[in-house]
């Protein structure tokens, strides 16, 4: 059998996780398999296992597609913000707000990620893979704040860890509501003015001050 062309590989594993987000959507992350998505896709058992090495490694994959929100953070500013940490704070926040409801892509991997994905057994790299994210995603946060800090967009007495735990819960609430019950209200439309009361918090709040000692 001849062997396939680099481009019919590279079509072959974008059907692939193509098929594992319909599957996945579907029928959830736990109760779905490599065997479903096979058939979904067309191809066989081999196929996947000749692109991906698991269901790990192909859930990977499919978030690859999707800036997660974690993750949005540690792309390297724009331009227009690189003396404006506390600006690409908020064109971030807003920008991934408004492209999930957008991008049906975004939605499909975003709605998998917070409502079927039922991460209970911390040895699997898919748990671990998303509580990295999360860890590095809060330590870019606070440095980002830190930076506002020290350009004065922000109180210096500002504490970045109560801060960075804050906003992270409201942003992440906030789009997980939305996937939860997308017709109870127009995310994109609200997107912009809750980021800047959440950032109005950060400036004003005393509880988010440092406790003197």
């Amino acid at each position: 059998m001849a062997r396939c062309t680099k481009e019919e590989a590279q079509e072959t594993r974008s059907r692939i996780i193509d098929a594992a987000a319909d599957v996945f959507y579907t029928r959830g992350l736990a109760q779905s398999s490599l065997g479903d998505v096979a058939e979904a896709a067309q191809v066989t058992r081999g196929a996947i296992y000749w692109h991906f090495k698991n269901k790990g490694d192909l859930f990977d994959a499919l978030c690859e597609r999707v800036r997660l929100p974690m993750e949005s953070l540690m792309s390297t500013p724009l331009d227009a913000f690189k003396n404006d940490p506390l600006g690409h704070l908020r064109h971030t926040w807003i920008y991934l707000l408004r492209d999930v409801t957008q991008n049906p892509q975004s939605r499909k991997i975003l709605d998998i990620l917070f409502l079927k994905c039922e991460l209970v057994d911390r040895d699997d790299p898919i748990w671990e893979r998303q509580h990295q994210c999360y860890l590095k995603g809060q330590e870019n946060m606070q440095r980002i704040l830190g930076e506002a800090i020290a350009l004065q967009q922000l109180p210096a007495d500002l504490d970045t860890r109560m801060a960075a735990l804050t906003l992270h819960g409201q942003v992440v609430g906030l789009l997980h509501n939305w996937l939860f019950s997308p017709s109870s209200f127009d995310l994109a439309e609200v997107a912009e003015p809750i980021i800047d009361a959440c950032l109005d918090s950060l400036r004003y709040a005393p509880s988010l001050r440092v406790k003197a000692a």
